[in-house]
Formats: structure tokens, sequence, C-alpha cells
């Protein structure tokens, strides 16, 4: 009987020498000298065979990122930092892999279904990191608005994921660059501005009408 990492492996070597999905679970397996049962008892379709590799590649990352010495002296920015450098070169072990799966995406403004399982793990984690910060006062607490933080993370995600699936800079610089930038604009958003003083000084000031009234104004 198969393992699971059998099977992956199989599918693996299928789709990206073919560039294309087994036609049916039951050629699949054929080649592959187990049952469907065999199949099935690990996997529910070749769907979820990517979905699983996109979720280890994420999770992993997660848990590597968390073990590093220096985690917790980090801020908010430099961990989400953290996260996205060696998510890419964890990324790097299947990248073959990785442009098949998101090249083979047809939709345009929704997330690929292979990365269903990936968002919640990340935004879960994204979701710890600017808890962290806000109560650090690192980030701005904005009415409505933080709560909408984690969803400008997953946006970052994909954008960094795609800019590296199509980057062809030598050691994937420009990826890199992408990620310094896209985070720290990202992160400067979350941070307390003038805008946020003026907001702050206005509800002062309709707060304080009477003693506005009393001086004259």
């Amino acid at each position: 009987m198969a393992t699971a990492q059998q099977i992956r492996t199989a599918y693996l070597d299928y789709v990206l020498t073919h560039n294309e999905k087994p036609k049916t679970v039951y050629s699949f397996v054929k080649k592959l000298k187990i049952t469907e049962a065999d199949f099935y008892q690990f996997f529910s379709s070749f769907e979820s065979i990517e979905k699983t590799i996109w979720f280890e590649l994420t999770h992993d990352t997660i848990n590597k990122v968390k073990e590093q010495e220096v985690w917790n002296q980090y801020t908010s920015r430099e961990k989400m930092l953290s996260f996205f450098y060696s998510y890419l070169e964890n990324l790097k072990n299947e990248r073959s892999f990785i442009i098949y799966s998101l090249k083979h995406f047809k939709g345009k403004f929704s997330t690929p279904d292979v990365l269903a399982g990936v968002k919640p793990i990340f935004e879960n984690f994204a979701e710890d990191i600017i808890n962290e910060g806000l109560e650090s006062g690192e980030l701005a607490e904005r009415r409505f608005l933080s709560k909408r933080y984690k969803d400008a993370l997953w946006i970052q995600f994909a954008f960094i994921v795609n800019f590296w699936v199509n980057d062809e800079s030598e050691a994937f610089e420009k990826s890199d660059e992408a990620i310094e930038k896209g985070i720290n604009v990202t992160f400067d958003l979350f941070q307390h501005s003038p805008i946020d003083n003026l907001l702050e000084y206005g509800k002062f000031l309709s707060r304080n009408g009477k003693f506005k009234e009393r001086m004259g104004f």
C-alpha cells in the first residue's frame, strides 16, 4: 500500500512532466500500482494534494520563524518581514510546482482554490502579530480599520507570491525588494500618523464643545 508521500511524489512528477493533471484517479493509481481505495485513504481529489502541499509549506514556514531565538525580540513589522523572506526561501524547494499550481488558476480577483487552506492559517498568524503591535503601541488602533489589517497583509501575501512566480532576476533579488517595500509601506499605514493626531484633535474638540464656546470661538 502506498503512503501519502508516495502518492504526493507521483502526482508532482506527473503534473510537472505533462503540465496537466492525470485524466482520472483510476488511470493515475493504475500506473502507481495501487488501488483507488489506497488513494482516497489520504486524499479526496488531485486538488486536495495541491492544497496539502501549499498548507504544509506555509505551516512549516510559520513554525520555523517562530523558533528563531530573536523572534520575541522582533517588532510586528520585523516578524512579518522575517516570515516572507523565509517563505520565499521555502517555496524555492517546490518552485516548479508553485508555478504550475498558480499558472493553472483562471480567476483574477479571487483566492485560488489551492490556497483555501493557506488563507486561514496565514490570517491567524498575521492577526496574532497585529494584536501584539496594537498592544505595544507600535500599530495604531483605529475603529473598524484595525480589524482589516490582516486583510491588507493577505493582499500582500498574494502579491508577493505572484511577483516571485514571475521573477526572473538573479537570486530573486527583485522579490526581496518587493517584500521590503510592500511590507514596509503596509506597516507604515498601520502605524500612527499625522492624520491620527488630527482625528484625535477633532474628537477632543467635539467632546469639549462647551469649553470651546466659553473661549469665544
